[in-house]
């Protein structure tokens, strides 16, 4: 029986992971949960998969939750409590479902001890990836992609050297604004962009599909996942979101995996992970699929997604910076501080006042953090 721990067991990926683990009961085993705060929806959680361990964010809520949960349960807060939870709760799998870069100190220290990743924060690498992959080489943590994107790349690479791929190809939905002309952007509100046409994801996620910077920050993944240059690594705009992404090889074969657009199918099969189960996810019927189409992605209409190319390729801790910027801008807009359009404007300004740090050690990165956030909050000020 396999044990899985899950950081942000409330939050979208974390509610479907715990579906997948509730089809197969005598398969997996739930060690610990997370949330932020919403202690209602966590509370139901521990009396269906009776963790060992939780922890809540908030600590006003986690005070709430230990005073209406059974003793025996360990009840941690904050972040060293995700720290805690993540090493501590004796886990083979920790799902990494939360938000942001907090996200990266729990997954680097369960990586330094050993334990699997199912890595659904793309901060975590497009922050620190260099010293993540490092540290699971060093280690022998597997690190094990939950986006739809990466799940399907690895399973293209099965049996596969990489060193005969000539390209990585990510699929993207082209998010709200696909078909919306580009002076329309200006006047569009948090309601239109976070209209996602093919899937269902937090507020967070869904703003960054719609800037394009969602797929800016696979780019990112995809180069420490899959130790590809970025000159390998290509988007193309796929509406219909039913291949989920390919693989080029030397031989000009181009394989891909397809599915419908569920986050299921990805989530179980790392969790899963070597072998394949039956899935609660419905079958991809191609009659009614009908047309697959595939469109140039816009780099104008999308300079998110150029921004991230050129965070990926300066290296360092350029990534960190438009990671942090991008937080605080898509906050911003959700509460219309900022206009759409202004989003890449923030995080663009933030990249030319850094500094590059070429090889930055945790501890700096951090840092960078603070500083990105502190200086896209005074650059949101000034738009």
């Amino acid at each position: 029986m396999k044990k899985i721990t899950i950081l942000g067991s409330t939050g979208s990926i974390g509610t479907q992971t715990l579906e997948i683990v509730k089809e197969f009961p005598n398969n997996f085993e739930i060690q610990g949960l997370t949330c932020n705060k919403n202690i209602d929806l966590l509370e139901k959680q521990i009396i269906q998969f009776k963790p060992k361990y939780v922890c809540v964010m908030d600590k006003e809520a986690a005070k709430e939750l230990e005073a209406r949960i059974l003793p025996d349960i360990i009840v941690y807060t904050g972040l060293d409590g995700l720290i805690n939870i993540a090493t501590e709760s004796k886990c083979d799998i920790l799902l990494t479902a939360v938000v942001g870069s907090i996200g990266l100190l729990p997954t680097y220290e369960a990586i330094k001890k050993g334990i699997d990743i199912a890595l659904a924060n793309k901060e975590t690498l497009v922050t620190a990836g260099k010293i993540i992959m490092a540290e699971a080489k060093k280690s022998g943590s597997k690190i094990l992609p939950v986006d739809s994107e990466h799940s399907a790349i690895f399973q293209c690479l099965q049996g596969n050297e990489k060193n005969t791929v000539e390209k990585i190809i990510l699929t993207a939905s082209g998010g709200a604004f696909l078909d919306t002309p580009f002076d329309d952007l200006k006047s569009v509100k948090p309601v239109d962009a976070l209209k996602h046409p093919n899937w269902e994801m937090g507020k967070k996620i869904t703003i960054d599909s719609a800037t394009m910077m969602n797929k800016g920050l696979e780019v990112i993944e995809a180069h420490w996942l899959f130790k590809q240059s970025y000159d390998k690594i290509k988007v193309v705009v796929h509406p219909q979101s039913i291949i989920h992404s390919m693989v080029e090889f030397k031989d000009n074969a181009i394989m891909a995996e397809m599915g419908v657009s569920d986050m299921r199918l990805a989530i179980q099969n790392v969790i899963t992970y070597p072998k394949r189960y039956e899935s609660p996810v419905k079958t991809l019927d191609l009659f009614s699929v009908g047309q697959l189409n595939f469109v140039r992605p816009d780099f104008k209409k999308f300079p998110a997604l150029r921004l991230a190319y050129q965070a990926g390729k300066e290296g360092g801790s350029f990534p960190a910076v438009l990671n942090a910027a991008n937080e605080v801008a898509v906050q911003k807009f959700l509460k219309k501080e900022i206009s759409y359009l202004q989003i890449t404007q923030l995080i663009e300004k933030v990249m030319h006042k850094h500094k590059n740090i070429n090889e930055p050690q945790p501890s700096e990165l951090f840092a960078v953090d603070r500083w990105s956030r502190k200086v896209a909050r005074e650059v949101a000020e000034c738009l």
